[in-house]
């Protein structure tokens, strides 16, 4: 006769390393920046860094804040379609999800102080999402190689009164998924002094919430009819806080000629995970160190025309840092020999007709590790369009961008390969803006 095993755990027996995130991908996770802001802010890239006068623009660099010269108010709305390839042992899937989010909402309040050289305070808040972190991709296909294993001779179904091996593998099927966001909310202060030099700082404030789910199926055979499928599901959640500051100057030195300059401390979170597979429910809080980022910004303003923006940012991913360190020695270590310094250019370009304002961008982001090849590099392009009715403004943009990159959810195993994952998103962002 016959026989069909199905293991519904085989994670505590022959899987002792995880299929959710590993703590060092969560480092680089949870540092990242998904750019968004305002549709004006996002239409040109985020280059904002030396122009100010936007929302979204002060929680790059604080000093933007004095750069408005009315008390205004924002809000804007994400909707974000993912398409996401996955290619398993020349087997590809794609699976494409649609997200909606409230993704950025703040004020500015000016105040003139009739001062001949401190002319304009202004003070702002600032909410936006930093990361959206709502995922969903599979991965099927045949590595070939069966993973239930015992020892280095032989594959069997834990049955003892048989001796049959399950050596010939039926496929392989991962199901990840992922939810929440980091959400960071920017209180900000700035003056301008003389009309050539504008200074500013901020507090911020971050609120995490991930989760992650992900289920593995492995199908084997032993070449007589006999069948074995094991499987396991893992479930990930953290939740934390997190707090920063940023300090940044913008400077005049001609008419046209605008320079920025900020520097954003690292975060430091406190973070509460649990996690639950087959073995059980574990829990426990732990911290984490982001690194620090430094942003130069250029732009050029055609008087009232047009302008472009330029800004460039550095931040060293070998600088996070995770405690207590008895508990993360390997982690910590990855960190500082895996990961990198890397480069973010955002290039922003706006030109108006009479009420109508005509926008475009690009931004690029190196992938924070050491061995990633150019194609996990982040690029996007964006467009946008703004009408201006006096009391308030309408904006529009569009981003499109692009990413590759793996997923290794055998990572005991070093002779099975990775999923390889083609990642775009689309994301149209309208903003409503009305001065105060």
């Amino acid at each position: 006769m016959k026989k069909i095993f199905f293991l519904s755990a085989f994670l505590c027996v022959n899987l002792m390393n995880s299929q959710s995130l590993g703590y060092n991908d969560l480092g680089a996770l949870f540092t990242g920046d998904d750019n968004h802001g305002t549709a004006r802010f996002r239409a040109m890239g985020g280059a904002f860094g030396a122009l100010g006068g936007d929302m979204s623009a002060f929680t790059i660099n604080p000093a933007g804040t004095a750069v408005f010269l009315n008390s205004e108010f924002s809000a804007s709305l994400d909707i974000r379609n993912e398409s996401i390839k996955s290619n398993y042992y020349n087997i590809t899937t794609n699976l494409k999800n649609d997200y909606t989010n409230f993704s950025q909402m703040g004020g500015v309040f000016v105040f003139n102080t009739g001062n001949s050289l401190w002319g304009r305070t202004a003070i702002g808040f600032n909410y936006n999402m930093q990361r959206d972190f709502q995922s969903s991709w599979i991965a099927q296909g045949n590595s070939n190689y069966p993973t239930f294993i015992y020892d280095d001779d032989y594959t069997d179904d834990g049955d003892d009164t048989n001796d049959i091996l399950y050596l010939n593998p039926d496929g392989q099927y991962f199901d990840n998924y992922m939810g929440g966001q980091n959400d960071k909310y920017t209180f900000s202060f700035a003056s301008q002094y003389s009309d050539k030099l504008y200074i500013g700082a901020s507090f911020i404030t971050n609120d995490i919430q991930f989760y992650q789910n992900v289920y593995l199926k492995e199908d084997n055979n032993d070449g007589n009819g006999n069948y074995l499928t094991g499987s396991l599901s893992e479930k990930l959640s953290i939740l934390g806080n997190g707090f920063s500051f940023n300090l940044g100057i913008i400077s005049k030195p001609t008419t046209n000629i605008r320079l920025g300059l900020s520097y954003q401390s690292p975060t430091w979170y406190n973070l509460f995970e649990e996690f639950q597979s087959s073995e059980g429910l574990n829990s426990f809080d732990y911290s984490m160190r982001t690194p620090s980022k430094t942003t130069g910004s250029f732009a050029y303003i055609f008087n009232q025309s047009g302008l472009i923006s330029l800004d460039y940012a550095y931040k060293n991913y070998r600088n996070i840092k995770l405690t207590p360190d008895n508990d993360f020695r390997d982690e910590n270590q990855n960190f500082d020999t895996d990961f990198r310094g890397t480069s973010e250019l955002r290039l922003g370009t706006e030109w108006r007709y009479k009420k109508i304002s005509f926008r475009g961008g690009y931004h690029f982001t190196q992938s924070p590790y050491e061995s990633d090849s150019s194609s996990s590099n982040l690029t996007g392009y964006s467009l946008g369009l703004g009408i201006n009715f006096g009391f308030a403004k309408l904006d529009f943009a569009y981003e499109e961008s692009n990413q590759s990159n793996s997923y290794n959810f055998y990572p005991q195993y070093d002779n099975i390969e990775p999923a390889y994952l083609k990642k775009n998103n689309s994301i149209f962002t309208t903003t409503l803006v009305f001065s105060i």
